[in-house]
């Protein structure tokens, strides 16, 4: 954990993207960290071992390449300390292990991504610990579900497959007037585009596989906390024996490096497609919150700096028999997208969207959700790609 450098806010967002992190003087003026494969480190006595009274003690405590990530990802979200996990579900995860007990209770929002939803139902019931699921558009409101023993609220904006907006900063004043602690899952927008901690969020949240990565080939999460609650978040990460790999922190850090540009460009092509999307017959929404159209627009126009590339659009049919087969066959006619999960390569990728674990946000009717990666393709090529998809989906 190192102090965070103020001075490079006031640079532009890929500048600071280019210099974040340790000083190239640090490892003898290459530009990159080396990368540091470690389990054991050895001592120069007794006493210093028996103390452990140096900067690295053993491979899971972190190493050269592991700070040189967490250095870069402090200095972008403003956080007092980051730790590095295996995959974005576990950034979810060590929080709630960190700050929840058996007879606590949590407050998770109803659009949450499904294998966090699938966490709470199973690991934090067989723990004792209580979950209700509320609406993200509930702001303040979710003071009347605050109950004497809620010691954590999530949030994710936008929420996942379905794009719900969330009012953070009100959910973050009432749950700290009660003492519960705020996570958020910012994968979608990254602290290039939405920074938690500044909208009162006590840990941000990263699925770094996704845009930070941005080449389909990692699998890295982010965990970064503000002071109070950085060194409880830390005890946790170490008691459980957790770390995310020198090689896939490398490649995660030198992906940071371009993630303004790809950013810049998956926006631009996302809206691109999303408002070609809205003017067909075929088409009965589209969920991006960066449309004028959707409904947490304005929430995401006075919070957020940016929208990513991942977007979702409701297929129209006529009858709810059709959903699966018009799904199907859209998405079986596309060549450019893959039909694959995950998201934030350079590549574009298309799913079938089950809605079916949702206790408040229920599934769209008019048809099937289609959930789009936009990629870095030409959007010329994607929009022909869309087109046979709908003529497909058509037949049916």
């Amino acid at each position: 954990m190192t102090s965070h450098d103020n001075s490079k806010d006031e640079a532009g967002v890929n500048t600071r993207l280019a210099h974040l992190g340790p000083s190239p003087h640090d490892f003898h003026g290459f530009v990159n960290p080396p990368v540091v494969h470690a389990s054991t480190v050895l001592f120069p006595n007794a006493r210093t071992m028996e103390t452990r009274d140096q900067k690295y003690t053993y491979g899971t405590r972190g190493t050269p390449t592991t700070d040189a990530l967490c250095d870069a990802i402090n200095e972008l979200e403003g956080s007092a300390g980051t730790v590095l996990v295996p995959s974005g579900l576990t950034a979810v995860t060590v929080p709630f292990l960190a700050f929840l007990s058996a007879g606590d209770h949590a407050l998770i929002v109803d659009s949450v991504y499904f294998p966090t939803r699938h966490f709470c139902d199973t690991m934090l019931k067989r723990l004792g610990i209580s979950v209700d699921y509320y609406d993200p558009a509930i702001g303040a409101g979710i003071e009347t579900l605050i109950k004497p023993n809620t010691r954590l609220v999530h949030t994710e904006a936008p929420g996942s497959n379905t794009f719900e907006m969330q009012d953070i900063a009100a959910i973050s004043a009432v749950a700290h007037r009660h003492g519960a602690v705020v996570t958020m899952d910012n994968t979608w927008a990254t602290p290039v585009y939405f920074k938690p901690l500044d909208f009162g969020v006590d840990v941000s949240i990263h699925a770094a596989t996704k845009y930070p990565a941005g080449h389909s080939d990692v699998l890295l999460g982010t965990v970064s906390a503000n002071a109070a609650t950085w060194p409880q978040l830390l005890e946790t990460h170490g008691t459980l024996g957790i770390c995310g790999s020198p090689d896939d922190s490398y490649q995660v850090m030198r992906g940071l490096r371009t993630m303004g540009v790809r950013l810049a460009r998956h926006q631009e092509s996302a809206l691109a497609v999303a408002s070609w999307l809205e003017g067909r017959e075929d088409v009965a929404r589209v969920l991006h919150p960066a449309l004028p159209s959707f409904p947490g627009h304005d929430l995401w126009k006075r919070d957020f700096k940016g929208s990513s590339g991942i977007f979702s659009f409701v297929l129209a049919a006529d009858s709810p028999e059709k959903f699966k087969p018009k799904a199907h066959a859209f998405l079986d006619a596309l060549r450019y997208f893959g039909l694959g999960y995950s998201w934030g390569g350079y590549e574009s990728l298309a799913v079938h969207v089950g809605l079916g674990d949702r206790r408040i946000c229920k599934a769209p009717a008019e048809g099937p959700v289609l959930r789009l990666q936009i990629g870095l393709e030409d959007v010329a090529d994607l929009k022909k790609d869309l087109d046979a998809g709908f003529a497909a989906a058509a037949a049916v």
